[in-house]
């Protein structure tokens, strides 16, 4: 990636974390200094080359995946301290990491503390993917007798059980009528 298209993807980005957007074709005429649409179209093909953007089917410009990508440094010990070296091994995007079938996939915000024990808390997003299939053991999003829940899910026979991952909620047995909505597939957390 040539040094031009790397500054406009970094300026880009910038204004994308800032607007939640990526700007027209008219605004970014007046962000990079040029006089046509011309141009800036030249600009975006080569951008596109680049995976920095990508246009939706309205042509919108959206975040392509190194646009939006972070990168991966390596690991690190949670255990004993050990020497460590920086090093730049891959980059990803968090949307890639986390969510399996975007098309299928939503995010919700978690209250309450039943499920402390599964390591989810109150203010946590959790992503949920609507298309898997619950199995044993799943951390579920369930609408169990009109009442909205997170829980662990529990099938024996024909009897669903939906448990909670802390001792001082009970576990919920349908009454009479049980949908589950999906799968959560991850947990995200933000520390400051």
């Amino acid at each position: 990636m040539d040094k031009k298209v790397k500054q406009a993807g970094d300026k880009l980005g910038r204004y994308w974390r800032q607007h939640k957007r990526l700007p027209s074709f008219a605004e970014m005429a007046d962000i990079f200094g040029y006089a046509s649409k011309n141009a800036v179209t030249k600009l975006v093909a080569k951008l596109k080359d680049a995976h920095l953007v990508e246009q939706d089917a309205s042509g919108r410009l959206v975040p392509g995946s190194l646009l939006t990508s972070l990168p991966v440094l390596g690991n690190v010990q949670a255990g004993f301290p050990s020497p460590a070296e920086e090093e730049l091994v891959d980059s990803l995007t968090l949307d890639d990491y986390l969510i399996n079938n975007p098309q299928s996939s939503f995010i919700i915000e978690v209250a309450g503390e039943s499920m402390l024990d599964a390591g989810i808390q109150p203010k946590d997003l959790v992503i949920v993917d609507r298309g898997l299939t619950p199995k044993n053991n799943d951390i579920v999003l369930a609408q169990i007798d009109n009442e909205w829940t997170l829980k662990y899910f529990n099938k024996k026979g024909n009897k669903v059980s939906l448990q909670a991952a802390n001792d001082k909620y009970p576990t919920l047995i349908p009454q009479s009528e049980l949908t589950v909505a999906g799968v959560v597939v991850s947990s995200i957390r933000k520390y400051k």
